[in-house]
């Protein structure tokens, strides 16, 4: 018997007239401009910190990057977008391992719940603002303990006391309203006084 005898459809070996995506869940340029501009994108952003041996906030990760919106140099969190059919564990595990290499060991959380969300608009005058696009952000903060190797597009990572990274100089350094979610953050896990 065929799968269609049991109602269910068969489908053809090869796509129609298409090479198959050999980035399963990435759009091209074009298609990401496009989606950008008509629906909002899902991420993930994560605050890499090191926790002393009661598991307080120790140290805080900051990255050091090129704003892909003014081309300035800014200090960043962990994030990138959340492929189609990827679940938030494997995108965030992804997007760790893509910004602070693969031996930084992060711990994920045993729930994805996040410790906040962020919505970002593509206007000015907003909390938080992406120029780019209109997104949702499942913020996290993760304990990394292993050694942490800035790659891709991050140009050093630099660890902060909570109070140095919370400082107005350092929030100041951080677009589009991180400085903001980096201080909610660590809030939220007592790390601030």
């Amino acid at each position: 018997m065929t799968m269609e005898a049991f109602g269910e459809q068969s489908f053809p070996e090869e796509p129609f007239g298409n090479e198959w995506d050999t980035e399963p869940g990435w759009l091209s340029e074009e298609e990401l401009g496009e989606t950008r501009g008509r629906v909002p994108i899902l991420y993930v952003e994560a605050v890499p910190v090191r926790v002393d041996p009661d598991g307080a906030v120790s140290e805080v990760g900051l990255l050091l990057r090129s704003s892909p919106t003014t081309g300035t140099i800014t200090r960043s969190l962990v994030s990138g977008r959340v492929l189609h059919g990827e679940r938030i564990r494997d995108a965030l595990m992804r997007n760790l391992e893509k910004d602070l290499g693969p031996v930084a060991f992060p711990t994920l959380p045993l729930t994805t719940v996040p410790v906040t969300v962020a919505e970002y608009f593509p206007w000015p005058g907003e909390r938080f603002q992406d120029p780019r696009q209109h997104a949702v952000s499942l913020v996290y903060v993760i304990p990394v303990t292993g050694e942490c190797e800035p790659r891709q597009d991050a140009l050093e990572l630099s660890w902060m006391t909570p109070a140095e990274a919370a400082s107005d100089a350092v929030v100041g350094d951080m677009e589009g309203g991180r400085g903001a979610l980096l201080r909610q953050c660590l809030s939220a896990f007592g790390a601030l006084d």
